[in-house]
């Protein structure tokens, strides 16, 4: 699937360029300024910080739905869950989130806002990652030290925020993170923070997931990429770190389950664009198979139909923070958990016309109207992925 500006006007019902939403659908004051007066300049940290921060619940959430035909999670179906194995919501977590976080089988670490609300959704029914989860500052005094100026993290004032559930028989901790490779600055405290949450949980398997951006033509909004291998390409801030290229895998995804959560997926999947040719799919990734690992990127690129950015051939989506995970791993070596990252594309393949910011509007207005419900699917593969494990 290749995307354009009549692609998002037959979806969500607009041109993101020649009619783009009011000012206040946008949550960076300067990516609106680009889009409606067309006079600001953009850093690549804008575009992402839009994805990031970007709240469909909150006001500019409400003004980018009633400009456009996208839905809110007010629009949620609840799953029907095989018998005895709904996610069972657990109780607030002792302590003020000062503290370690608590023991679990598995921890699953999400990102931006809206992923936040889809993956609570799915697996803490009853409990929103930003209005219920618990903040959590464990150590925050001494990691904030290496956040840049207006990182996330240094504006929450926190590290992320959690609550646990219970899957079958595992224990579950879920993660919103605040801390991101693409906006914490230099010093890469997001490399501290895994190695603290994974330390304190000790969990047998870490899921890291979310958005991401398609790569290639054969990909849909709402497939999802289970991936065991993840891969740095970093071309710009950090582009001389020893790890810019490097790649690091884990063990095969266990897919027993993946039938049964591609069945689920219907409650839900005619909140998708209505261009989709067919049923979101979850697309298996084998360790060897290095082109078609989720793709950290170290600025806001995603695949476009003339490849700039390079990255057909990398793997099958891009996103800005997943082989973090992997580099940790890696660095505790044995101790290490088992890790996956399950990506779900948010955005697809843009097509090459008119400028390049032209084209990021184009995808970020994409992410904006589909990033919770194609979030929906991987969170279900997650909840796939924990049941299946021994």
């Amino acid at each position: 699937m290749i995307a354009d500006r009549k692609w998002v006007e037959r979806n969500l019902g607009f041109d993101p360029i020649s009619t783009p939403p009011p000012a206040a659908a946008f949550t960076v004051k300067t990516v609106a300024a680009s889009a409606v007066k067309r006079s600001a300049k953009v850093a690549p940290e804008d575009f992402q910080r839009e994805i990031i921060d970007f709240d469909s619940e909150a006001p500019e959430g409400r003004e980018f739905v009633a400009f456009s035909t996208a839905t809110g999670l007010s629009r949620f179906t609840d799953i029907p869950w095989p018998k005895g194995l709904a996610p069972q919501t657990g109780p607030k977590p002792k302590g003020t989130g000062n503290g370690p976080l608590p023991k679990a089988d598995v921890l699953v670490v999400t990102w931006t806002v809206d992923e936040g609300h889809a993956l609570s959704r799915v697996l803490t029914p009853g409990k929103d990652s930003r209005n219920d989860y618990v903040s959590y500052t464990h150590n925050f005094a001494t990691l904030s030290k290496k956040f840049r100026k207006g990182a996330p993290a240094l504006q929450a004032k926190r590290l992320g925020a959690y609550w646990t559930t219970k899957i079958g028989k595992k224990s579950v901790v879920v993660f919103k993170s605040d801390s991101h490779m693409s906006q914490d600055g230099p010093q890469l405290p997001n490399i501290d923070v895994w190695r603290q949450i994974i330390q304190e949980v000790k969990p047998k398997l870490v899921i890291t997931t979310g958005t991401a951006g398609g790569i290639g033509k054969l990909v849909e909004v709402g497939d999802v990429v289970v991936s065991p291998v993840v891969r740095f390409d970093c071309t710009s801030k950090f582009k001389k770190q020893p790890f810019a290229m490097a790649h690091y895998t884990s063990s095969p995804a266990k897919s027993s389950k993946f039938a049964v959560a591609k069945g689920l997926f219907k409650a839900n999947s005619a909140q998708l664009p209505k261009d989709n040719t067919r049923p979101p799919k979850i697309i298996k990734v084998a360790p060897a198979d290095l082109k078609s690992s989720v793709v950290t990127t170290d600025l806001f690129g995603f695949d476009t139909s003339d490849n700039h950015y390079k990255l057909q051939g990398l793997g099958d989506v891009s996103e800005m923070g997943d082989a973090i995970l992997g580099l940790v791993a890696k660095d505790m070596s044995k101790s290490a958990p088992r890790w996956l990252a399950i990506r779900n594309v948010s955005d697809p393949q843009i097509k090459a016309e008119g400028t390049l910011r032209q084209q990021a509007q184009v995808a970020a207005t994409i992410y904006k109207g589909y990033g919770r419900w194609s979030s929906v699917c991987s969170a279900i593969t997650c909840w796939a992925s924990i049941v299946a494990e021994p």
